[in-house]
């Protein structure tokens, strides 16, 4: 554990040196997989639901080149940046800037600031194209002077919900509006028992960055553990407070501090039992678990996954120990779309 400790020290910036990042994001109709055959048309970015992990330090200077190879428009907004002396890049259509029309490139120019865990996302149609067509990704800007508890932590965890529609899958440009009833419920674009667990060892200091990236409200529960908010929409909160429940809105972000003293296989799940199916079936949607490295699994006869095939990074847990810069998932993705 000191050795990790060690190398996530030296991953934090020098205060003093601001770096500059020029990034590339293709929009892309893709087909992307929820869970077994339920597929689902999306926009994607870097052909992959949810988009590229971009990893930089406050200050630093950000370039994204944006070329849009679907047939509608769309923007991207960096939500959570303040934009200060930058409005024009801040991705609302009509207001901001113009959409990015079908095959031409729009380039964002701006300084990461706030630090904190933030998104970017669609501004074109919200109510389709985020809330129900994967068109977001994670913004982690790390602080230049980094909070005690943010020094300890050996386990970095990004978790991004959304809801899904199935009667709009095969049909973009369509759905997203009053009436519709999502019946699929995905962590990082996956529904159980497609997700993966969060695999820690007694003594880790874990940070899960809860983010809303649908339009429905997430209650979201972590069995055998208590943990500390420590940070509202990436503004770390002056008293941060215990719990084992959060209520997580559209667009809202909460970062968890989790102490691993409680070996065990714990649930991590939706306390809105709708968000908990796969269409019609119960026990599926928004699941996952905690699984101690103590734990023998092969000796679980009665869990579920004790044969699952693990697939690292699943929480972009990988891709955040990796130098700042922007960072593609395989796992997330899709085929083109025909």
């Amino acid at each position: 554990m000191l050795a990790t400790m060690v190398t996530l020290l030296l991953l934090w910036p020098n205060p003093a040196k601001a770096d500059t990042h020029q990034f590339s994001l293709s929009i892309e109709d893709t087909i992307v997989t929820l869970v077994d055959k339920q597929t689902f048309h999306t926009f994607s970015f870097n052909g992959q639901t949810p988009g590229p992990l971009i990893h930089v330090v406050e200050g630093d200077e950000i370039e994204v080149e944006v070329e849009n190879n679907t047939t509608l428009p769309h923007t991207i907004h960096w939500h959570g940046l303040y934009q200060r002396g930058t409005w024009k890049n801040d991705g609302v259509p009509d207001t901001t800037q113009a959409a990015i029309a079908p095959g031409e490139t729009f380039t964002y120019r701006f300084v990461a600031a706030p630090s904190g865990t933030m998104w970017y996302h669609c501004h074109v149609n919200v109510n389709e194209h985020v809330a129900m067509r994967g068109m977001w990704g994670p913004l982690i800007i790390d602080p230049k002077e980094p909070l005690p508890v943010e020094k300890e932590v050996t386990k970095d965890y990004i978790m991004m919900f959304s809801s899904w529609v199935s009667n709009w899958a095969s049909k973009p440009g369509q759905g997203g509006i009053p009436g519709d009833e999502p019946d699929y419920f995905t962590v990082n674009g996956k529904s159980f028992p497609d997700t993966q667990p969060l695999r820690i060892t007694k003594g880790d200091v874990v940070r899960i960055r809860l983010i809303g990236a649908g339009d429905e409200l997430h209650s979201i529960h972590i069995h055998g553990h208590t943990f500390d908010v420590i940070a509202k929409d990436g503004r770390p909160l002056v008293n941060p407070y215990p719990a084992d429940t959060i209520l997580l809105g559209p667009g809202e972000r909460y970062d968890l501090i989790l102490r691993a003293d409680n070996p065990g296989l714990w649930m991590v799940h939706d306390h809105i039992d709708r968000h908990t199916v796969n269409g019609k079936s119960p026990m599926g949607g928004i699941m996952t678990v905690i699984e101690y490295t103590e734990i023998p699994l092969a000796e679980q006869s009665f869990y579920k996954w004790k044969d699952k095939k693990f697939a690292p990074d699943f929480f972009y847990e990988e891709s955040l120990k990796k130098p700042h810069g922007m960072h593609e998932n395989e796992g997330f993705q899709g085929i083109p779309a025909p």
